[in-house]
């Protein structure tokens, strides 16, 4: 009799841990376009604009391992409750950072922010892989994750919809120029008053719904999983025995590497088509909704993924994604136009697997007492998102190489990143001599 993909005791507590993704998913899909707007308006380099995902994504690197062990401590409730109360004041703060029109400001909110996001990944995470049987945990994370794009989706329409088009320093004249830039010093300072205040709003707001749903998680009671139950009985691990165990796991090993390779990848795919866009003419908002079609790919691709992995294997269908993705960030490459452009939105179809798919794969042969350290250092692999776009940023800010579009080039990073995600692919599938079809 084969395992149920998520058994009825489960579902409700499955369905509120899934809103989390979505939630995480808002922050991040919001967060990358507004890298191009603070470029503009706060009249910075894209290096430094994107300080804003350095710190974004720092956050997660930073605290990833605190809240493993908090969580080792504690429980995986009260791992949720602190992540949301974090990510709840990291948004809010946002209101003060406009206020004192402060870069630095900001990045320190968002930096807060993700502190919150990476207690919910670490917890959220392994706690789905274990609401049921282990042969079916990597395909019960693809479906939680699957709901990330819907949150993802909605920040980015929040971005393109309300924000971008609402955005005074985006005013362009007929050659495609920014207005702002030459406008008087007063001018700017009120146009930098007016725009900081429209990126603040949705901030503010999500960090309100955040409250909302701390105090859900705060009255529901949640079901103990087995590494709780194994560690009121004694059954557990030392920190130190944890990390020997994880080191010497090969396939643990290299799921962390690819998981840095893959955060990477998809943040430098998902922030910088605004930047590939505007070089072919296009206005931040219309930039966006590539975006948004990058996403809905994404979407469908995680849906479809899962129902495939009924059938496909989770390690081959990796594999084949990589060479599709590599594939198109080529054409990203090579293309020059809007063909170029498609082929940038057509990765995402491709990436839409790969996080849950590495975290699963990497997670299935780590003892359970190990699960929630070894959740962390996949959680904290996410600093490739923090690491791997500033030198994008730098790259493109050369704006030609060798006379070719520098914007262009740039997607070099992400086809290394999906190089070293098929090689792990292989590796696992080979490794495992398990048959494509289950």
């Amino acid at each position: 009799m084969k395992a149920k993909l998520i058994e009825k005791k489960y579902l409700v507590t499955f369905i509120l841990v899934t809103s989390l993704f979505a939630l995480w998913g808002f922050a991040n899909d919001f967060t990358n376009p507004m890298v191009a707007a603070f470029r503009t308006v706060m009249e910075l380099s894209n290096f430094k604009a994107s300080m804003i995902q350095f710190a974004f994504y720092g956050g997660y690197a930073t605290m990833a391992i605190p809240a493993a062990l908090f969580i080792r401590k504690y429980s995986y409730k009260s791992g949720i409750l602190i992540g949301l109360a974090l990510y709840a004041a990291g948004a809010i703060l946002s209101v003060p950072a406009a206020q004192q029109q402060s870069f630095t400001f900001f990045c320190l909110s968002l930096y807060i922010l993700t502190f919150g996001l990476a207690f919910l990944e670490t917890t959220a995470n392994p706690f789905i892989l274990s609401l049921g049987a282990k042969e079916t945990s990597t395909r019960r994370l693809n479906m939680a994750q699957a709901f990330n794009p819907v949150g993802s989706l909605t920040g980015m329409a929040v971005a393109s919809f309300i924000v971008l088009p609402n955005l005074l320093s985006d005013e362009r004249d007929l050659k495609g120029e920014f207005t702002f830039l030459t406008k008087s010093v007063a001018e700017k300072a009120s146009i930098r008053v007016h725009d900081l205040e429209v990126i603040r709003t949705p901030y503010l707001v999500i960090g309100l719904i955040v409250l909302a749903v701390f105090l859900v998680f705060l009255l529901r009671k949640m079901p103990k999983t087995q590494s709780e139950e194994m560690k009121q009985s004694g059954q557990t691990h030392t920190v130190k025995q944890t990390l020997k165990n994880l080191w010497t796991n090969r396939n643990y090993r290299h799921g962390v590497m690819s998981q840095f390779c893959y955060v990477g990848a998809q943040i430098m795919c998902w922030t910088f088509i605004i930047q590939y866009a505007e070089r072919l003419g296009l206005s931040w908002a219309k930039a966006q909704m590539f975006n948004i079609a990058a996403m809905s790919l994404n979407l469908t691709g995680r849906f479809v993924g899962t129902y495939l992995m009924k059938y496909i294997n989770s390690r081959l269908m990796l594999t084949c994604f990589a060479v599709g993705a590599s594939v198109c960030t080529i054409g990203a490459i090579c293309i020059d136009g809007m063909l170029g452009l498609y082929s940038l939105v057509l990765i995402s179809l491709f990436m839409s697997i790969m996080f849950p798919s590495i975290y699963g794969i990497a997670l299935e042969n780590v003892e359970t007492q190990d699960t929630t350290l070894g959740a962390a250092f996949l959680v904290m692999a996410i600093v490739g998102g923090a690491i791997l776009p500033p030198l994008q940023g730098i790259i493109i800010d050369q704006k030609a190489i060798a006379g070719f579009p520098a914007v262009n080039l740039s997607f070099v990073l992400p086809l290394l990143c999906f190089v070293a995600i098929f090689f792990y692919g292989r590796s696992t599938l080979k490794a495992r001599r398990v048959p494509a079809v289950e």
